[in-house]
């Protein structure tokens, strides 16, 4: 029983937690090392599956989402062994020492900053010392805190930052899961920005693994058939001729399955990286871009970049065959609802791929904790601190946001509903389309309800005859019948069907070699307009023929008159 354990609880099981393994195998040591387990797991069976290890030590590697039961677990595995030193790393108990030594005085130590040279070094101190000199030993290792006699807590220092990113080991020497799991990547670490909201705003020294060992990482992830790379570089486009050069080698050497992800400030998009852009291919990159507000008093208040113009045109001009994320932040200085509509219409005029809808979180080691406390704002004293009201957003405008963010996802978000919602945006307004749905769902009532796509369908449906709108509802129809075969058609559906005319148009177009596989896998519909035409005023009466051959590999619409 000497080992030291890095325990990791994920978010879902698709997620890795790259500090135990970066620090497991920086230590490069047969005694330290690193599990992972979820958070949707029953906390008995993470607990036994710690136990298990039969750990002398157990580092939880702490974050907002997985706090909550990482307490339950610190407290459950004092409880069957008093004997085990516990401690905590990452972000969340990191920068809320204080606080997590209150509510866990079973708790032995708290790792602040970087993990591997403090790890490495009391793992050592652990090897040739007794229990009782291990504790005092700790004292002269930096980067900890240390609870005291009187209650307070004791900090060793500051530990100075690893300078020689080469240093750190690649964390997934072995990939046995390239399909099921999401890898984390990081080629820098620190972020020169101060978003005051941000945690990484307190690493301003930013640091970069060398190009040549980037590359060797890259090639592993694709030889191993890896499916989603997440590169957590904080702010990725930095340096521009280093990010075009890995940009550049993941496009020459690409396996035409691995899809890399980055988090990028689309405002300092160079010209040279964005004609890059343009010759990059389907599946290959997606970009997170975090807008957050296009109030510029609000961007100024959370010292954010102001050039929203800047950060327009520039998302404008990435293609389409790069995924585009794009977020907005609720609850940030000077954003009224009315502010945030603006916003919100500022962020779908750019048409993105997705838009995540966060709410701000107040959290520990931030400018915006202190600001917050001190100007106005509630929010959640517990993980994940986020906004409860401000001086300019009520508590039922943050519940209103929240229902709005549900209408977000299943509408626009899901891609279900594509070219109905395409329309309504156009129509009614991006905001004014949203707000008005999220009105009438809170009116009946609908946000404590059990919601499927049926659900969605019908209420929009329901939306449609409320505006007298044929054209929406048309193009509802028409994205309900691509979702799939029917077995049958809900109510609210007008289906106009012609057996022989659904035969004709197999016959014409695909050839019937067996009737009864190709009308499975077929459906044929009449609309009162074209839904792929744009010009749904002016279009006529149309006919199309669904299809998907019987492997699933093929999806058409063709339009038959």
């Amino acid at each position: 029983m000497n080992k030291i354990l890095l325990a990791a609880v994920n978010a879902s099981f698709s997620h890795t937690n790259i500090a135990v393994r970066s620090i497991s195998l920086y230590c490069n040591s047969e005694n330290v090392i690193f599990g992972e387990w979820t958070i949707n797991q029953k906390p008995f069976d993470i607990l036994r599956g710690i136990i298990e290890k039969n750990p002398a030590i157990v580092i939880f590697s702490t974050y907002i989402w997985n706090i909550e039961i990482v307490e339950k677990l610190v407290k459950n595995l004092k409880s069957y062994d008093e004997n085990i030193i516990i401690g905590c790393g990452g972000p969340e108990a990191g920068f809320s020492a204080e606080e997590t030594f209150k509510r866990l005085s079973c708790l032995d130590f708290i790792c602040y900053g970087e993990g591997e040279e403090t790890v490495l070094e009391f793992s050592k101190i652990f090897e040739n010392s007794t229990k009782s000199e291990f504790y005092e030993k700790l004292k002269t290792v930096k980067g900890l805190f240390l609870p005291s006699e009187n209650g307070k807590f004791i900090f060793t220092g500051n530990r100075k930052l690893i300078e020689n990113l080469d240093e750190l080991k690649f964390p997934y020497p072995e990939i046995t899961e390239p399909d099921h799991k999401i890898y984390y990547y990081e080629s820098s670490r620190g972020c020169p920005f101060s978003c005051s909201y941000c945690m990484s705003s307190l690493d301003k020294k930013v640091r970069f693994m060398p190009l040549e060992r980037v590359y060797k990482d890259i090639q592993f992830f694709m030889d191993s058939g890896v499916k989603l790379v997440k590169f957590v570089d904080r702010t990725y486009n930095i340096d521009e001729n280093r990010y075009i050069s890995i940009w550049n080698y993941i496009l020459n050497h690409h396996n035409k399955k691995t899809m890399f992800h980055f988090e990028i400030e689309a405002e300092y998009l160079s010209k040279n990286a964005l004609d890059f852009l343009q010759k990059v291919p389907e599946g290959i990159m997606q970009f997170e871009i975090g807008v957050q507000s296009s109030n510029a008093k609000t961007l100024k208040a959370v010292d954010r970049s102001p050039e929203i113009i800047k950060l327009s045109e520039n998302i404008k001009r990435i293609p389409k065959t790069i995924h585009c994320h794009l977020d907005l932040i609720a609850g940030l200085p000077y954003e009224d609802l009315e502010s945030f509509g603006k916003s919100f219409d500022f962020v779908m005029s750019l048409k993105p791929d997705e838009l995540q809808l966060g709410f701000l979180k107040i959290l520990y080691g931030t400018k915006m904790k202190d600001f917050a406390s001190e100007n106005g704002w509630k929010y959640q004293k517990s993980a994940p601190y986020e906004v409860l009201s401000t001086p300019f957003l009520s508590y039922k405008d943050v519940c209103f946001l929240k229902d709005l963010e549900i209408l977000l996802d299943a509408f626009y978000n899901s891609k279900i509903f594509s070219k109905s919602v395409e329309y309504a945006v156009k129509v009614f307004g991006s905001w004014a389309f949203f707000f008005e749905i999220t009105k009438i769902a809170q009116g009946k009532n609908i946000f404590s309800a059990e919601r499927s796509i049926s659900f969605w369908f019908e209420f929009l449906a329901d939306f449609a005859k409320f505006k007298n709108d044929k054209i929406l509802y048309e193009l509802l129809r028409f994205d309900f019948i691509k979702t799939g075969k029917k077995g049958g058609f809900p109510e609210w559906y007008v289906h106009h069907y012609d057996k022989a005319l659904h035969k004709k148009a197999l016959d014409e177009n695909d050839g019937i070699t067996n009737s009864r596989i190709n009308f499975a896998y077929s459906e044929y519909e009449e609309f009162e307009i074209n839904p792929l035409d744009e010009n749904f005023e002016n279009s006529r009466k149309t006919a199309i023929l669904f299809y998907k051959n019987k492997f699933g590999a093929e999806e058409r619409q063709i339009v038959l008159n």
